[in-house]
């Protein structure tokens, strides 16, 4: 009874609810002086025919008139009293089994649901809540985010200011806490003084409003905010945001990089302390057709091969890998080490032809800039005469028209490219153009952008070799953010992952601990004691007390902590 009735003292503070039950209460006042009217005229009827009931039994007659109920053990004598009793039937039929239900459904059980339904999303975080993210919007970047937030157990609130968004937000088990972004009450509602970070993931004009309302209020939290256009990343500075994302340019010079790979040298994609991790591609150098364990970089360079690209898949090493013209590896070394490697293979596989570009909007453009700058010639096809007219600066040439086309396609150079960079906004346009580009060319090396993650395997199907998202971009800029590492983007869904070494695999050797073959990570290094080893073997020992750095994605961490961790 105690929690009905605290219950219901919620629900009648909801406006909404509080103006309809307020009808519902004048329909059941208006309901008793009826019955009461009712009542007194029973008995001065009762009385022209010369009987006496008591205030009681006129009551009782009345209900049990109206509900139908008619007992008949009071009944009226007289014509008068008949025509009184049918008044009171119809009355009480009309009144007690058509209006009174309606009544009650209209404006006191909807309204009740609907409040129940509205207030089910918070309006304000659990006092004792601490070392959370808040999150200013539910986009993709948030959605690729919050999955890996879970993963390490991070509490997080998305705010939302929209009620429908939030509530069907709740509805899909996503932390939402509904309020006005741009209001003080809100961030305090969140507790926002023992927040970890705020990612401000709106517009751009809107995250400039959110980002002073916060740095007003919280002068220490760290802000990151999401920048859709480049010119935008100064005035959020400005405005008080520690850290401005221009993810979509980014994103432009992260596939840019993976165009450059064609050539014979290695390319640096992340870092770990002051160690590099990179891409080596062997196509037409004396690598291709040899055992992976028998070309001996480790020996030579003192660098270690970590993963192996293959079609767009990355593979964790085995050793008995036979490396074909499509083999990227991924190397992992110090910047000499790297360019003693550069010096041996930069001879190899040199093509003259224009990279193309199919698709110029703000992660083309940035991409175009990226590989005019590290002087890579570009062929750009877009349908758009201004886009084309912006980015003709930075290409070799510009092609204004349908990449569909085959004789466009042929004149732009698919036929000698030695690489296609497909960055149109469209995922299905980028799944046809994959398929079509490579029928056409059986050894260009295709780079494409994607918006949802699950178009990943259809593209890579359809010949891509290197995929990567805005999402996956975003929100590993993110998580780096908030864990204090660098950036490193392996590609799509991959990542580095760095965490103690677990009780279960104290002491083990790595053979012993069979990580690899278990799940599918790749161990790159050992850090213990601020010492860094990336010269592993299969000898190497799992001490106490330090960091395992690994290579992989989230469902292989997933079997490593219930392997490991959950099932120690």
């Amino acid at each position: 009874m105690k929690f009905i009735g605290s219950q219901l003292a919620f629900y009648m503070n909801d406006r909404d609810f509080k103006n309809n039950y307020k009808v519902l209460l004048k329909y059941l006042a208006l309901l008793g002086i009826v019955i009461v009217v009712y009542s007194i005229l029973f008995h001065f009827i009762m009385a022209f025919e010369g009987q006496n009931h008591s205030w009681i039994t006129g009551f009782y007659w009345t209900l049990t008139v109206m509900s139908t109920l008619g007992f008949g053990d009071i009944t009226f004598a007289s014509d008068l009293g008949r025509l009184f009793s049918i008044v009171v039937l119809l009355s009480g039929i009309f009144m007690l089994m058509i209006v009174l239900p309606f009544a009650f459904i209209r404006h006191f059980y909807i309204p009740l649901l609907e409040s129940k339904k509205n207030n089910k999303v918070l309006r304000q975080v659990p006092a004792e809540t601490k070392d959370h993210i808040l999150i200013c919007s539910y986009d993709i970047i948030a959605r690729d985010l919050i999955e890996r937030l879970k993963q390490d157990n991070i509490p997080y609130f998305v705010v939302e200011s929209n009620l429908e968004k939030a509530i069907k937000n709740h509805d899909d088990q996503v932390s939402i806490l509904f309020g006005e972004l741009d209001d003080e009450k809100t961030f305090l509602a969140a507790n926002i003084k023992n927040a970890k970070m705020v990612l401000v993931n709106r517009n751009d004009i809107l995250n400039t409003k959110i980002i002073l309302t916060i740095r007003d209020m919280a002068p220490n939290i760290p802000i990151v905010a999401i920048a859709t256009d480049i010119d935008s990343v100064d005035v959020q500075q400005l405005s008080g945001a520690d850290h401005v994302l221009p993810v979509k340019k980014w994103l432009g010079e992260q596939l840019a990089n993976r165009v450059n790979t064609q050539h014979a040298e290695s390319h640096a994609i992340g870092q770990y302390e002051d160690l590099l991790i990179a891409e080596l591609p062997i196509h037409n150098t004396p690598l291709v057709s040899k055992i992976i364990g028998d070309i001996g970089l480790r020996q030579k360079f003192g660098v270690s091969i970590v993963g192996i690209w293959e079609r767009g898949r990355l593979q964790p090493i085995k050793g008995d890998e036979i490396l074909t013209h499509d083999s990227v590896l991924v190397i992992i070394g110090n910047k000499e080490q790297l360019n003693k490697i550069d010096e041996l293979f930069l001879d190899y596989n040199v093509n003259p032809n224009p990279v193309l570009l199919i698709g110029a909007g703000k992660v083309g453009l940035a991409a175009a800039q990226s590989l005019h700058k590290n002087g890579v010639l570009v062929n750009v096809i877009d349908k758009d005469p201004e886009i084309c007219k912006k980015v003709s600066p930075f290409c070799n040439e510009v092609f204004i028209g349908d990449a569909a086309d085959y004789q466009l396609l042929k004149k732009a150079g698919i036929l000698e490219a030695p690489s296609v960079l497909l960055t149109t906004h469209d995922d299905t346009m980028n799944i046809y153009l994959a398929s079509y580009c490579r029928q056409l060319n059986k050894d260009v090396r295709i780079v494409s952008r994607i918006s949802e993650a699950r178009n990943i395997d259809i593209m890579q199907k359809a010949g891509a070799d290197f995929v990567l998202s805005y999402s996956t971009l975003g929100s590993e800029a993110v998580l780096s953010i908030s864990k204090g590492q660098e950036l490193t983007v392996l590609g799509e869904g991959f990542t580095l992952f760095i965490i103690p070494i677990p009780k279960s695999l104290e002491g083990k050797t790595l053979e012993e601990s069979g990580i690899g073959a278990k799940t599918g990570l790749s161990v790159i290094a050992i850090k213990e004691n601020a010492e860094v080893v990336t010269l592993l073997s299969a000898k190497t020992i799992l001490p106490h007390g330090a960091e395992i750095v690994m290579l992989g994605n989230i469902d292989m961490k997933q079997n490593f902590n219930k392997i490991y961790v959950n099932g120690a």
